[in-house]
């Protein structure tokens, strides 16, 4: 091969042959925060992909809740982790078929909960409670530009969390990834309660399950063919009228029926009195309040469950309900 081959210009070359008009190239990527030499080899959205995977941040998420924390103990259920690597598949997926960017999806899913604190949603409440503001789309963008990813990769990630809210990513990957995380959480995290026994495929509305289908695979295979097909050749991310009104009843459905059942809801005193905690131990030591949130955010379960029993004599079934 020749020395001065340039593989990564291939790559670009090649992108600008084969991709959608509404892709982002990666030779029009609008940089980082700090300019960085280029690589030879992988484009700007490879080399961020690979600086996410070998994070420290992107390796503590096998020890950080989805939802369903050590309350019951099965090797089944999904953890932090294992939720990113599945919006990965469902968002990679579509953007391969819509001939989008697949390297900025996947940098973009692959990075999109790296700055979600432990103990799930219940973690977040709390330390949004504590320093105000805290929401752990914010905090995966900070900790995104703190490795000096591409802006496009930091935007999708900033932008991947609500979609009530109307704010759109700047690119149709980073909208790709706002969908493909809640598909792929809603039927996992449905799947989850089923193993747990804390809900039946039967208690999902007949309406709901006519139109999506009748197994978790198969409701998430329903969205993401409609997405694919109704986005096909069009400068936007969206699904068909019927089956974006039965997803949007799903979600409805999972937050009133699991996200606030009584076996989830109770462990949230729990956390925060872990959280009160660790947060008034780590002001006698006289650091500021950002450096404590880094710490803390960075947290796994574990690691705060042992910070606390270390500080006290406390009767392990206290923690029980983590």
């Amino acid at each position: 091969m020749d020395k001065h081959l340039n593989i990564r210009q291939l790559t670009e070359e090649n992108e600008k042959k084969m991709m959608s008009p509404f892709a982002c190239l990666s030779a029009n990527s609008k940089g980082r925060f700090t300019p960085l030499e280029e690589d030879s080899i992988r484009t700007c959205f490879q080399r961020d992909r690979d600086r996410i995977i070998h994070s420290k941040e992107f390796r503590r998420l096998k020890h950080k809740t989805q939802v369903f924390s050590s309350f019951e103990y099965n090797d089944h259920i999904r953890t932090r982790l294992t939720h990113t690597l599945e919006v990965s598949q469902v968002a990679r997926t579509i953007a391969k078929a819509l001939r989008l960017n697949e390297d900025l999806t996947e940098a973009i899913s692959l990075g999109h909960d790296i700055g979600h604190c432990t103990f799930s949603h219940a973690g977040e409440t709390v330390l949004n409670e504590i320093f105000k503001g805290f929401s752990h789309n914010k905090h995966s963008a900070h900790l995104a530009q703190k490795m000096n990813l591409s802006r496009e990769v930091v935007d999708g990630i900033l932008k991947h969390s609500n979609i009530e809210t109307g704010e759109e990513a700047i690119t149709l990957e980073g909208r790709i990834v706002k969908y493909a995380d809640k598909f792929a959480y809603l039927n996992s995290d449905l799947d989850d309660g089923i193993r747990l026994g804390l809900i039946t495929e039967e208690d999902i509305p007949h309406s709901i399950r006519k139109v999506l289908g009748k197994t978790s695979n198969d409701r998430l295979d329903t969205m993401i063919r409609d997405m694919i097909l109704t986005s096909r050749e069009k400068n936007e991310i969206m699904m068909s009228e019927e089956v974006d009104y039965n997803f949007k009843q799903l979600r409805n459905f999972m937050f009133e029926r699991l996200y606030f059942n009584d076996k989830l809801t109770k462990k949230d005193e729990t956390v925060k009195k872990i959280f009160y905690h660790i947060y008034e131990t780590e002001r006698e030591s006289k650091k500021t309040d950002e450096e404590i949130l880094e710490f803390m955010a960075g947290m796994t379960d574990s690691y705060a469950v042992k910070y606390f029993l270390n500080s006290y004599n406390i009767n392990v079934q206290f923690l029980e309900v983590l």
